[in-house]
């Protein structure tokens, strides 16, 4: 099967209202067109279903969490049309998460890279291990973060997001997420991320669903043109990834 075609999303709702939706790729969890689109679907899905009451993002087991866009489908690129709408897979994901009107929690059990690091700004509350560390390495293909970017810099600020940007190469480590507020919490191990993840999710299931929903709209106060920013923004990306600059450091990024 074509590495493309690969790669799963799942939601798994518990008896009392936890959905967990949860994403696979074989190929570090990178995400393809064909699961962004599914992340959107599953999102709205569980926003729409009155027996879910918080919601959790997360990734099969393996030593990185989300390592981004797909690069093997990133390289088949050759026209904008087909740039703009590979890259906005992303922005669709966080507006469907921004939208769904309940809260998203991130679990980030390793690393973190480009729009990996966009998903885990996007939700509510975002719980790591000591592993989490993750980079926007963006430009050193070409492009930038764009489409992430209003994301990243919502949780972190923008002089956090323009030194990410700006060092593409430079892994951050989970704690100094945390002191940037990309991470609310930080554990040592999977399991002790497991154990708070169960209590947290479970208090707040306990928690006013309409009080819940009014927080959610707190919080992302502002962001309402976000799906017109985040189409635009990835025009951009689309366009620059038609440089000869982007398509030969793709190659080479795929090669290395």
């Amino acid at each position: 099967m074509d590495i493309v075609q690969q790669g799963y999303v799942q939601t798994d709702i518990t008896p009392n209202g936890v959905a967990h939706i949860v994403f696979f790729h074989p190929h570090h969890n990178s995400l393809p067109s064909r699961l962004l689109s599914q992340l959107t679907g599953a999102f709205e899905a569980a926003g729409n279903n009155p027996a879910v009451k918080i919601l959790v993002l997360r990734s099969a087991e393996h030593k990185t969490f989300c390592a981004g866009a797909s690069f093997d489908e990133l390289a088949d690129i050759q026209d904008f049309e087909t740039g703009h709408t590979f890259f906005s897979g992303f922005g669709q994901v966080i507006n469907a998460m921004r939208r769904c009107g309940k809260i998203v929690i991130g679990r980030v059990h390793g690393k973190a890279v480009g729009g990996g690091v966009g998903l885990a700004a996007a939700t509510d509350v975002c719980l790591a291990t000591q592993f989490a560390t993750f980079r926007l390495s963006e430009l050193a293909v070409g492009f930038g973060p764009f489409v992430i970017g209003p994301a990243v810099e919502r949780k972190v600020g923008v002089p956090a997001f323009s030194q990410l940007a700006l060092t593409p190469e430079e892994w951050r480590t989970a704690d100094w997420g945390k002191t940037k507020n990309l991470y609310q919490e930080v554990f040592e191990t999977p399991e002790q991320m497991d154990a708070y993840l169960l209590f947290l999710s479970e208090k707040l299931c306990a928690y006013s669903p309409d009080a819940l929903a009014e927080l959610k709209q707190v919080f992302w106060q502002g962001t309402d043109h976000w799906d017109t920013l985040l189409s635009e923004r990835a025009a951009i990306s689309g366009r620059l990834a038609l440089s000869d600059y982007a398509k030969k450091a793709i190659e080479a990024f795929k090669k290395g």
